[in-house]
């Protein structure tokens, strides 16, 4: 957010500013569906999509844990957030996927928003970076998901 010493206000990024747009764009498309089911059929349509636009290892990862987040929690509906692969129940995001290649990082990511039941004392992990998923991270993701809806 800075420049050198002067503490100069930069703005966002290119990519923090594509994910804004994704995600009006996102609000925009989902205001003009028709029903209900409707809704739910083209938001996992536009996730699935999203997925097949990735680069290799991160469209492989966002795979597993699309068929793991509903295998073990069907009632969480896909959808898309800031452009990136997400899960609600009742609306309400549960948890997400993020690309490495999104904001150029070393790691993709599984995030959690505040609506997860993850609480565990006074700190606990909101966010874990993947480098691949194995059966033994699947399984991870598998008790996690059923945690953030417990």
């Amino acid at each position: 957010m800075s420049s050198g010493d002067k503490g100069k206000y930069e703005g966002f990024s290119a990519e923090e500013r594509a994910a804004m747009k994704d995600h009006a764009k996102e609000q925009k498309a989902a205001a003009k569906r028709g029903s209900k089911a409707e809704k739910a059929a083209q938001a996992e349509k536009d996730v699935l999509e999203k997925i097949a636009e990735m680069e290799d290892s991160d469209r492989v990862m966002a795979e597993r844990v699309h068929a793991v987040v509903l295998k073990t929690v069907p009632e969480l509906a896909p959808k898309l957030w800031y452009g990136m692969p997400a899960y609600a129940l009742d609306g309400k995001l549960v948890c997400f996927f993020q690309s490495a290649a999104k904001f150029k990082a070393r790691y993709a990511t599984l995030g959690f928003s505040d609506n997860a039941n993850l609480d565990e004392g006074s700190m606990w992990a909101s966010a874990f970076a993947l480098t691949k998923v194995t059966s033994e991270v699947e399984e991870r993701i598998a008790a996690l998901v059923k945690q953030a809806v417990s």
